[in-house]
């Protein structure tokens, strides 16, 4: 194995860490692909275990391992059948709904920081007054810190 130093080329790689970027023009994390792998691994687990419990308990009762086997099998047949469509369309719908909320999110973010250039802007103009400088930016901090109400003085 070989041990090298990180270069800082290795950060700027866009196939590192790059998400899908939507038709907006938005980054969004949210992969429905992913989500749906995960979704049939975790109902063949549990129907797994399903299957293998009922094996072990009916090895309990009968002797030999074929019928058993069979009873694990058709275990673990049918709860995969009854539980993997339901997961899928939970899946689906939970997906969908991450993706609108992450999607106003990064959003509101682009607009946060437009607006936070617009007053860096602003507080460089040596045109614009002190007091609107400070009004501006506290009306901003108001705002995002989600005391909307606000009361000025003269």
């Amino acid at each position: 194995m070989n041990i090298s130093a990180i270069s800082p080329v290795a950060f700027n790689r866009t196939s590192f860490g790059a998400k899908k970027i939507d038709k907006d023009g938005y980054e969004n994390p949210v992969n429905r692909s992913t989500e749906k792998k995960l979704a049939v691994l975790s109902s063949t687990g549990v129907s797994a275990l399903i299957g293998v419990t009922a094996g072990g308990l009916t090895s309990c009762a009968v002797k030999g391992w074929k019928i058993p086997t069979v009873v694990g099998a058709a275990a673990t047949a049918v709860s995969l059948l009854l539980m993997l469509p339901s997961k899928l369309y939970n899946t689906t719908l939970s997906a969908f709904a991450k993706e609108k909320e992450m999607g106003v999110f990064s959003r509101q973010k682009e607009a946060q920081a437009n607006i936070y250039n617009d007053i860096n802007n602003e507080i460089k103009d040596e045109d614009v007054s002190l007091d609107d400088k400070i009004n501006h930016y506290a009306t901003v901090k108001m705002a995002d810190n989600g005391k909307g109400l606000m009361v000025k003085g003269a």
